[in-house]
């Protein structure tokens, strides 16, 4: 046995009431109350006691009493020495009962002490305790050698049943107490978690239809700026304005979609993909096995298929934009690729943030997938690969 066995305290658990039955409380308190009973109905009926020995009796139960108390606190404490010396203390009094002509409770009180001793103290110190006591009790006992080694015996049995039935109960309820703090610490960062999913959902509608909208703004500042005739240039500037309205109205849409995907109510992607292409004037194509994709692939893919389509309207006007939609075995691809286009870098490429793809980028990245970007043969592409 190591030696941090002989050492070691009981867990707290186990020292303290916690995890106790209420109806296991109560059938110990009966039992005590029904043996303190015992103890002064024999101690005060005891014909030989004169007045002093029965004196001494009572007094001494009602000290025992006391005396169990405070051990219970003591060692509930971890006080080593002190609970030590309480219990040389009620071993003494058993003494002192035994010779005040009190064999009886002397007795009970010696076995309690070795009994308690076992199932409270570190075990070193329990069966030196432990030995003292029943020692004593055996040293007095009357009766034959047998049924006294007998009752010695299953005390002891008695007094580490109870240690490892203490054990076992502080085991228990320090094992439920942790699974309840990992349970509750789960339930918050499950919560963290779906702050942070719908912060970014949201934050990137918002940031898709704000970007898009500012390309609009800027060219409709442009064109007033640059503009001689404001009333020649009306229908052109009366168009961005139109657009930039549209805009607003598809970023209050897709974030009421945005919050129905977080609610599992979402269209399938490849829906989605078919109107936002039919809107900017791209082709679509669908390649593989359809099936339904979960809620955080399929807003992957229409979460990068509106920034790089985004991008190819502010960066690359014009340009003819192909996008293909792949279902492979255990993933969805989505490929933007654009090629052609008027590029100017000093007008409306700088409207955004420059964060929209590495955004997506990062999106990508949590879902365990990657997300690739860089000019192609012909102009752009955007790759997304997500597990699905």
């Amino acid at each position: 046995m190591p030696l941090n066995s002989w050492t070691s305290w009981p867990l707290r658990e186990s020292l303290s009431r916690e995890g106790v039955t209420d109806a296991r409380r109560w059938i110990g308190r009966i039992i005590r109350v029904v043996l303190l009973a015992v103890l002064l109905w024999v101690t005060m009926v005891r014909s030989e006691f004169h007045v002093r020995g029965m004196v001494i009796g009572v007094a001494g139960i009602v000290l025992g009493v006391l005396a169990f108390r405070g051990f219970y606190r003591l060692t509930l404490r971890r006080q080593l020495w002190p609970s030590l010396g309480l219990l040389l203390a009620m071993e003494l009094g058993a003494l002192v009962l035994h010779a005040a002509g009190a064999s009886l409770p002397a007795l009970v009180l010696w076995c309690g002490c070795a009994v308690t001793a076992m199932e409270r103290l570190p075990l070193g110190a329990a069966v030196i305790c432990f030995a003292t006591a029943l020692g004593a009790y055996a040293a007095v006992n009357n009766d034959s050698w047998l049924t006294t080694i007998t009752t010695t015996v299953g005390l002891a049995l008695a007094g580490y049943v109870m240690r490892l039935d203490s054990e076992a109960r502080g085991n228990a309820h320090r094992l439920l107490a942790q699974e309840r703090a990992a349970r509750k610490a789960e339930a918050e960062t499950a919560a963290l978690a779906e702050r942070g999913r719908i912060a970014r959902e949201i934050h990137d509608v918002l940031a898709h239809s704000l970007s898009a909208q500012l390309v609009h703004l800027e060219a409709a500042r442009l064109l007033i700026h640059r503009s001689t005739d404001l009333e020649a240039d009306r229908d052109q500037i009366l168009e961005r304005v139109v657009a930039c309205r549209g805009m607003a109205r598809e970023g209050l849409d897709g974030t009421r979609e945005a919050l129905s995907a977080l609610r599992g109510e979402m269209a399938p992607a490849e829906d989605f993909l078919r109107g936002l292409t039919t809107a900017e004037g791209a082709q679509l194509a669908v390649a593989g096995e359809r099936r339904t994709l979960s809620p955080e692939a399929g807003l992957a893919v229409r979460r990068v298929a509106q920034e790089a389509l985004t991008n190819v309207r502010k960066h690359a006007p014009g340009a003819r934009v192909n996008v293909l939609l792949e279902y492979a075995e255990s993933s969805v691809v989505l490929e933007v690729r654009n090629s052609g286009g008027r590029v100017k870098p000093g007008e409306l490429a700088n409207s955004g943030s420059g964060y929209g793809l590495l955004g997506m980028r990062e999106r990508a990245e949590l879902l365990g997938g990657t997300l690739e970007s860089g000019p192609g043969k012909e102009g752009f592409v955007v790759r997304l690969q997500v597990p699905a």
